[in-house]
């Protein structure tokens, strides 16, 4: 079909998933691979796996450039986005995906609350679909925008686990806990001393307790199907690992709901998903399962004890978590098949 699509930030761990899964794909082919301090360098040189093209240059972030794509995808640090933004609408840039938190939240109060400042196009907010194709109605709303807000890896767990749940009437949408951990690839490619592998490995740490930034994402998400108002206490785990998130998702039950009931909502939501999968009982979902794939993975229990459901969801957090779910809803955008260049499996071991 000759459609191109174009990455800034193409140095960056999601953009090189992206381009992993752009140089497979079978519509779209890579256009413009935009950096900042890494521009004039070998892609290789930066991405070492991306043999096949190890030998394309990374080029300056020009929106004139970008523009030229039929899609842009924007794996930027927070806030740039939003920056760059009319520059690429003024150069006539049909379609973008923005990876980043820039245009997720509907409030600039939730803005300034969890990452600080300003927020850079405060006009832009609440008017991008939200980057889950999986939630109701979520599809039809891709499928016609020219802007999509890509889900953060976190709230693709969380939310893909509760949603279902909340949904239906099934648990108290006032005592929703998760506890997540995540691979040290979430915190991006930037040095950091606490992501040394000397930091790392042999230790599980929490960050960000109760101040962790994908809250209000996942509360505005998750309130969106709720009857009521949305409680989350939602703490996060920096895990020994590259790459994955499992979340651990509880809520109160309501009286009488037992584990068939809340698996048969699961299956309802997700029966016929291509990427998201509701594993037999007595398995429980692990990162491992998903590395390299955009695959989400659920199990479900009802701890008639506590009276809580539980809800375990594993995923990549650069694949269903970023650059895979970036592209699948691309795909949506130019009319393509959903899962054109994308895979469900992931690699073992």
């Amino acid at each position: 079909m000759g459609l191109t699509a174009a990455v800034a930030g193409a140095s960056g761990y999601a953009g090189g998933e992206l381009i992993r899964l752009l140089s497979t794909h079978p519509d779209l082919t890579p256009g413009a691979l935009a950096a900042g301090t890494q521009a004039g360098m070998r892609l290789g040189d930066v991405h070492p796996h991306l043999v096949a093209l190890a030998d394309v240059v990374l080029e300056a972030t020009e929106p004139a450039r970008l523009a030229e794509a039929d899609v842009v995808f924007l794996a930027l640090p927070h806030g740039e986005s939003a920056r760059l933004l009319p520059a690429l609408r003024a150069a006539g840039a049909p379609r973008v995906v923005d990876l980043g938190a820039d245009f997720r939240l509907r409030h600039a109060a939730d803005w300034t609350r969890w990452y600080g400042g300003t927020h850079p196009a405060p006009g832009e907010l609440g008017h991008w679909p939200y980057g889950v194709p999986e939630l109701p109605g979520a599809r039809a709303r891709i499928a016609g925008a020219r802007g999509v807000a890509s889900a953060g890896c976190y709230p693709t767990a969380v939310t893909l686990a509760l949603a279902p749940l909340l949904a239906a009437g099934l648990v108290e949408p006032t005592d929703l806990v998760v506890v997540a951990a995540s691979g040290t690839s979430g915190a991006g490619r930037s040095a950091s001393a606490r992501l040394l592998g000397s930091e790392v490995m042999g230790d599980v740490s929490a960050y960000k307790v109760a101040t962790h930034q994908h809250t209000p994402e996942i509360t505005q998400a998750l309130a969106d199907l709720a009857p009521g108002e949305v409680t989350l206490s939602f703490t996060t785990l920096l895990a020994p690992m590259p790459r994955g998130i499992l979340a651990t998702c509880t809520a109160r039950l309501v009286p009488g709901v037992d584990e068939a009931a809340l698996r048969d909502a699961l299956m309802a939501a997700y029966g016929a998903e291509p990427f998201v999968h509701l594993l037999p009982r007595g398995r429980w979902p692990r990162t491992a399962a998903t590395v390299g794939g955009s695959s989400c993975h659920l199990q479900v229990a009802a701890d008639q004890d506590a009276g809580r459901a539980v809800v375990v969801a594993a995923i990549d957090n650069l694949g269903k978590g970023a650059a895979g779910q970036a592209v699948q809803c691309a795909n949506l955008m130019l009319g393509l098949p959903e899962a054109a260049g994308l895979r469900a499996d992931g690699v073992a071991p």
